[in-house]
């Protein structure tokens, strides 16, 4: 029955003269999502953009359209040649098919988008209304223009008529690659992908920097991490992750400073880290996955330090949000059931029994004093590995 998707869009519409810059990568993005499940015709009409499909993919189509950043819905529609008698039986054709799956109640919808047609389209709703009731021969089906079970939409444009009735929704945001580009900080945990899709969904295309302590931590830490980054790339695009070891950073901290100072010294280093590859790599903000008072290291003056490490801008997405909320983001995307699984860490590897959670930025810096900072960041970044990480 369907034949055509209708990929709606909502930011994008309000972009004036810029818009089809949005729409153009719009379109690109939604090709890509496509390619893993088979050749699609991605394609512009009118301010539309349109996914030809038929019965026997389009409902997995579907749900990879609305993965899409910037997709805010997705309706699976029938599109025919231009005829208003067509357009009738095709809105008759698709009410019986919902009929059939328990609607009671419908309205129709129409849009005019030939103006030279000689229906209005409140009149022309009227007009499919009488013509599809009057076909029907079902007594338990009535029109209800308040609360139906089932709205036909029926629209008569300049081409070709359509009709569809369902709107699927999408994740919404802006076209991935409009926004510039950001370096997360990607751990295995839960918080610092759900950050990273946030952002991604701004239309920011990221790249990645995970720290580890290997051999203090095993490779399937890191395996974790890059399957995380695998299930990030289905909506990001190929993912570039650099592997940087911070075992010897650590140990220095461990063996000249405050033991309850640990966690923010490292969390100071790996900022610089972040920065300083992210610059190399043309990237114009840091991300990560800090929510205000979660864990010891990002309460008010926690987050005040590791800020003052940095000059570019640092993205926090998730810093208001409940542990419950970032929980359901994760189910959404699919990377839960991956950041759960238990590893040890950098973070907890050397975490102390007990952190300092208001840290004074003066004394941190003191601390930071008795270490090789500089010297300490070249050996990390040299010895760095970077990654293409893509969806297969």
């Amino acid at each position: 029955m369907y034949n055509i998707l209708i990929a709606k869009y909502g930011e994008i519409g309000v972009k004036g003269k810029n818009r089809y810059i949005f729409e153009n990568k719009l379109i690109r993005n939604i090709r890509n999502m496509l390619k893993s499940i088979g050749e699609f015709n991605v394609y512009k009409e009118y301010g539309r953009i349109y996914i030809d499909v038929n019965d026997s993919n389009y409902k997995v189509a579907v749900e990879e359209v609305r993965k899409v950043f910037g997709v805010v819905g997705v309706c699976p529609a029938i599109k025919r040649e231009k005829d208003y008698d067509m357009l009738k039986e095709t809105a008759l054709m698709l009410l019986r098919e919902k009929i059939s799956m328990g609607a009671k109640t419908f309205k129709i919808a129409s849009k005019r988008g030939d103006k030279s047609f000689k229906f209005t389209s409140q009149e022309m709703s009227i007009d499919i209304g009488g013509y599809v009731l009057s076909n029907i021969n079902n007594k338990d089906v009535s029109v209800d223009v308040r609360n139906p079970d089932v709205t036909i939409t029926c629209e008569y444009r300049n081409e070709h008529i359509l009709v569809y009735a369902d709107s699927i929704s999408g994740f919404g945001g802006l076209p991935l690659g409009t926004n510039g580009k950001a370096m997360t900080l990607l751990s295995g945990g839960i918080d610092s992908p759900v950050a990273s899709w946030l952002v991604a969904k701004r239309g920011v295309d990221i790249e990645a920097v995970h720290f580890h302590s290997y051999p203090f931590t095993n490779e399937r830490s890191q395996e974790k991490v890059r399957e995380l980054a695998k299930i990030l790339s289905k909506y990001c695009g190929p993912i570039k992750l650099h592997m940087v070891n911070i075992l010897e950073i650590q140990k220095s901290i461990a063996n000249n400073c405050n033991e309850e100072e640990t966690t923010i010294l490292s969390r100071r280093f790996m900022m610089r880290i972040a920065e300083e590859i992210g610059v190399k790599r043309y990237c114009d903000a840091l991300i990560t996955g800090e929510s205000i008072g979660q864990v010891a290291s990002q309460t008010m003056q926690g987050i005040t330090c590791t800020n003052a490490a940095v000059s570019i801008p640092v993205f926090r997405p998730l810093i208001a949000m409940d542990k419950i909320d970032i929980i359901k983001t994760a189910e959404n995307i699919g990377t839960y059931e991956t950041s759960i699984i238990p590893e040890v860490d950098c973070c907890s590897l050397f975490s102390p029994k007990k952190p300092v959670t208001k840290p004074r930025l003066e004394r941190i810096e003191k601390s930071e004093s008795k270490l090789d900072v500089d010297k300490l960041i070249k050996s990390a970044i040299d010895a760095s590995v970077m990654e293409v990480i893509s969806y297969e």
